[in-house]
């Protein structure tokens, strides 16, 4: 029983199905390790502990009325962004300290209806608004690879979770990145959904033409199973897409690695920044595809130069509009003893909003007023097309395009990278948001430091069962995907 967090999640599937161990003694498991682990990694905001006991009791009365899903039972952390009934959601942000949901986003609902045990809501950088999870309000996530690094973001608090096993799996958001580089800083496999395939219905907006939630874990296999849970057409969200929804678990074999068309924009292996480890850890997962059977074909992707000024104009923006309704008057943090209205909107914002958070609004705002629209904001979003056909061009002649997720490996806590540094960061990631396509991280091996280096494989819409399938079966002839860091080792 000491070493239930070692087993996929296929396997604690089947245990509790075979009664090999309860749900409460599942659930029991994680939390001791939380208790014991997680004041060195500081990845959850929240721990329900009591719920999920709740939760777990009320799985083992399923499972032995034999009315169980497959998920039913299974312990998982949400990120903190995602809105559940009675718990404290707060976007990472002083500005929702204090704000208990009433109601429940629909990727937990249906988490829920699934069985799953919500273990508590994990950090993240505020507002899903940064690279690091440094975050202002509920301290520094540490990587479990190494305490002194970061685990990426924003999604950071979700990736350290899995990676230190502190749950078997976690949800998460991407605007821009924000599954697929942590996944890559602290070694797991975490996909980005086709925008509209999971409902955005009670996750906290920051980019609403971007944002998307989706699975992280451990493999490919592990993310199959949660998004078998996630994804479906919501009525509750206008761009949720009303499209049948993939087994994916059962599609894991389906895509054949033999033949499969691999596309490697040149571009994107002559970036400036680009880590010679990372380059040469994604150069040798590309060789071992080969060796399976895949075909790698050189592509040109024309609008790279274009990605960052494009996403940074057009997702602050959107941010703007979006965190516009925290004002201090109807909910979310409030100023003291404001003298007027004035002083209350002011101070309100200035003191609940941190500064990435207020950096991006002031952007936003600047590109969205009268005089600088056109220029800006309008300009953004033609290029946003041209980008999206420079991707469909590359797909008329390949299946999948190949990538690093991030140009480096995981930076140092406190490393005080420039704006500029930090945006940089997101090259490979952003134009996937840009475009609406799906995107998946599979972990390829680590730098000179042992920090994890991720391979990022882009997909053409709706082929997220292709995109498991083929880093399932790269899963099956590699090991890297089990490799765990030492402090996950700790309580074993």
């Amino acid at each position: 029983m000491s070493d239930l967090h070692r087993l996929s999640i296929r396997e604690l599937s089947e245990g509790l199905a075979q009664a090999k161990f309860s749900s409460r003694e599942l659930t029991e498991h994680y939390l001791k390790r939380i208790a014991k682990i997680d004041t060195q990694v500081q990845s959850y905001i929240t721990v329900t502990a009591e719920q999920a006991l709740a939760q777990a009791d009320a799985a083992d009365a399923a499972i032995k009325a034999g009315h169980a899903t497959t998920l039913t039972g299974l312990p998982i952390a949400h990120k903190d962004i995602f809105c559940t009934q009675g718990i404290k959601t707060t976007a990472g942000s002083k500005m929702l300290d204090n704000f208990i949901s009433p109601y429940d986003a629909t990727v937990v609902a249906k988490g829920k209806a699934a069985g799953l045990v919500t273990l508590g809501k994990v950090n993240m950088d505020e507002f899903a608004m940064g690279s690091t999870s440094e975050n202002p309000h509920f301290g520094s996530t540490k990587n479990p690879w190494n305490l002194e690094h970061v685990p990426g973001g924003s999604s950071g608090g979700s990736a350290a979770v899995v990676a230190a096993d502190l749950a078997p799996f976690a949800t998460g958001t991407d605007t821009g990145g924000s599954i697929r580089q942590p996944a890559s800083f602290c070694g797991l496999t975490g996909l980005k959904p086709t925008y509209g395939r999971v409902s955005r219905f009670g996750m906290i907006a920051y980019a609403s033409s971007m944002d998307q939630g989706g699975p992280m874990a451990r493999s490919a296999e592990d993310c199959a199973y949660l998004m078998n849970v996630m994804a479906g057409h919501d009525a509750k969200d206008s761009t949720s897409v009303q499209k049948e929804v993939d087994d994916y678990v059962s599609n894991l074999n389906d895509t054949s690695v033999k033949g499969l068309r691999i596309g490697i924009p040149k571009q994107y292996f002559n970036v400036q920044g680009l880590d010679a480890d990372v380059k040469a850890r994604v150069e040798e997962s590309l060789k071992k595809l080969e060796e399976m059977g895949a075909i790698l074909v050189e592509i040109n992707l024309n609008m790279t130069e274009a990605y960052v000024p494009t996403y940074y104009l057009i997702a602050p923006a959107e941010a703007s509009s979006n965190l516009q309704r925290f004002d201090g008057v109807r909910y979310g943090y409030r100023c003291e003893k404001p003298v007027d209205l004035m002083d209350l909107y002011k101070r309100s914002r200035s003191e609940g909003f941190g500064t990435e958070v207020q950096r991006r609004i002031l952007i936003g705002t600047y590109a969205l007023s009268a005089g600088y629209y056109d220029a800006y904001y309008v300009k953004a979003q033609k290029v946003r097309r041209l980008i999206q056909q420079d991707f469909l061009k590359a797909f008329e002649n390949v299946d999948v395009i190949a990538a690093p997720s991030a140009p480096t490996t995981a930076y140092k806590i406190g490393a005080n990278l420039s704006p500029t540094e930090m945006y940089l960061g997101d090259i490979y990631t952003l134009a996937v948001n840009l475009a609406g396509l799906p995107a998946i991280n599979a972990p390829v091996g680590f730098d000179k430091n042992n920090l994890p280096v991720g391979l990022q494989l882009i997909g053409n819409y709706w082929s997220e069962s292709q995109l498991l399938s083929v880093v399932h079966q790269y899963q099956q002839a590699t090991d890297w995907h089990t490799k765990r860091a030492a402090i996950a080792e700790e309580n074993a």
